[in-house]
């Protein structure tokens, strides 16, 4: 297996913002408005994430991420008002920019707002929501900069930082105080492809994948017929007797091969299980595969918040960085949580772990760089005090970057 090595092995040392392209200071924003509020508060013990309390950690981000040298903050307008409700009279010394993207409470929303970030050159994305919404935005922007706040069900991918010290460091880079390459390494992402042929024992090998897409908009059939590709940021799993759309826990009983990026006994959900078996870090240039199935040893797994199912492990293994490991049929494809696919009898995919997901933001690290750099001394800080001093000017834009009202 390929060997692990640190953060700072993978993304590089020192403060300079020679790595950075093109720091403008923009931080954007992205929340998912249903994240913490789905089925499985009812099927676990998930906290809910309420509308205001998305709003008390979006200013509390932005807050820190202006102390910090961000100049610019562009957030999504939705139904539930949370950004606006959040920025609105924000007492903060920064452009703020709200974009409508014609939201209407769907994964779509993530999507369009993402191409919205991307087309106006946001250097890092603070991000609210668990898995599944970082899966989404991975998707459609692979190269960008996060700082994922937890506000979902599965929350290994994003961290539970304190909001105001996850947007200073978010403003750190932003600037261009704090280079990426030092405290931002890229992330691991399990990429699925399909492939048409006959199921059977399961093969591994060196190969390559293409790059991850979401695969959404026609039909399955005719994508099975010319391929499809999937993404996953934590895990891929094959499940039996189960259903595309599927929000409840998996059942232990039906797993049959799960592939994790990373793996801690500490974490929740499948990542866990693999955790109890055979832990794989961030850093880690690995992943790890599980085979579960009838007369598999019983684990206790905590699969969801408050949770704990039986799974039958069968054997385990590391999965070193680009080895191909066949996902057999029939089945249904579950990514990060979310069943989104069947694979079927006569069907095949091919799954890989690559280091080539986004750039996660150590919050830590960029905070110990900014320090030094002595971005927080008074007489240096990009706005000091003045942050209390004046409302914001707020501009209201359609995702063309056209007004919506008089603000320009």
């Amino acid at each position: 297996m390929a060997g692990s090595a640190s953060r700072a092995e993978h993304s590089g040392q020192g403060a300079s913002c020679s790595g950075r392209i093109s720091p403008d200071g923009t931080v954007g924003i992205i929340a998912n408005p249903v994240s913490g509020r789905d089925v499985r508060r009812v099927a676990a013990r998930g906290a809910v994430s309420t509308t205001e309390d998305k709003r008390n950690r979006i200013a509390r981000a932005v807050i820190g991420a202006v102390t910090a040298g961000a100049t610019r903050i562009v957030a999504m307008a939705e139904p539930f008002g949370i950004a606006t409700g959040a920025l609105t009279d924000l007492r903060i010394d920064a452009e703020i920019e709200i974009v409508d993207v014609g939201a209407t409470v769907s994964p779509t929303d993530t999507i369009r707002a993402v191409e919205a970030m991307r087309a106006r050159d946001v250097s890092v994305l603070v991000t609210l929501g668990g898995d599944g919404t970082n899966r989404t935005i991975a998707g459609v922007w692979p190269d960008a900069t996060l700082v994922p706040m937890s506000t979902g069900t599965n929350n290994v991918f994003p961290s539970l930082t304190e909001p105001t010290v996850a947007g200073a460091a978010a403003g750190l880079l932003a600037s261009g105080v704090v280079d990426p390459e030092a405290c931002a390494p890229r992330s691991k992402l399990i990429t699925v492809t399909s492939g048409k042929g006959t199921s059977g024992k399961g093969t591994s090998g060196k190969g390559t994948s293409g790059k991850g897409t979401s695969g959404k908009g026609t039909s399955q059939e005719g994508e099975l017929a010319r391929g499809w590709t999937e993404i996953a940021l934590i895990d891929a799993v094959t499940l039996a007797n189960d259903f595309v759309g599927n929000r409840m826990p998996a059942d232990g009983v039906r797993m049959r091969q799960v592939l994790v990026s990373r793996a801690h006994p500490a974490s929740i959900g499948l990542s866990s299980l693999a955790g109890l078996l055979r832990p794989c870090s961030f850093d880690d240039d690995a992943g790890v595969l599980v085979e579960c199935g009838p007369g598999g040893r019983p684990m206790r797994v905590a699969l969801a918040p408050g949770l704990y199912r039986t799974v039958p492990v069968i054997d385990h293994r590391g999965v070193d960085l680009g080895e191909t490991i066949e996902l057999r049929g029939p089945t249904v494809l579950s990514l990060d949580g979310d069943r989104e696919r069947t694979i079927g009898p006569d069907e095949a995919a091919i799954a890989d772990v690559r280091r080539s997901g986004p750039r996660v933001v150590d919050v830590d690290r960029a905070l110990e760089l900014g320090a030094a750099a002595g971005v927080f001394e008074t007489s240096r800080a990009p706005t000091g005090d003045r942050p209390l001093n004046a409302v914001a000017k707020v501009h209201y834009h359609h995702a063309d970057g056209t007004p919506i009202r008089d603000c320009c």
